[in-house]
């Protein structure tokens, strides 16, 4: 396991996104963080170097939303770890692609292990309305 911090501004978040995708471009990416840190943003930024045009916006209510043929986003707040299980969605990160799953825990990132995914986690934390310190942790 490789864990790596970077301090950021949301002016470099462009280049700190393209360099993640050099190195991952295909996989499970577990976003963490409190409300408002960025989860989002990054899904955003990295679907924009992507050259996806459609509008990437959190996936909360709907629990997951599909950008281009190969970019899915999931939020797991409102419903938790047993109910995105029960519904199957593990089946879903079987598709060829990047999937983000907002909200997870190491109780995810486990049953992913197990499973045999390729897992990167990446730690949001709210620095300045400005900054944030990514921790991104591949396994």
């Amino acid at each position: 396991m490789k864990e790596t911090t970077y301090t950021l501004g949301l002016s470099e978040l462009d280049g700190f996104a393209s360099e993640f995708l050099d190195r991952f471009s295909e996989g499970v990416v577990i976003l963490k963080g409190d409300v408002a840190a960025g989860k989002t943003t990054l899904v955003k930024t990295i679907a924009k170097l992507k050259g996806i045009c459609d509008d990437v916006t959190s996936p909360t209510f709907s629990l997951q939303q599909c950008y281009g043929e190969d970019t899915y986003h999931y939020d797991i707040y409102n419903k938790g770890l047993d109910h995105f299980v029960a519904l199957g969605m593990l089946e879903e990160l079987e598709k060829p692609g990047l999937h983000f799953i907002e909200w997870g825990n190491d109780e995810l990132e486990k049953i992913l292990d197990a499973a045999g995914f390729d897992v990167v986690s990446i730690d949001i934390d709210k620095i300045s309305d400005d900054k944030r310190e990514y921790t991104v942790c591949i396994r």
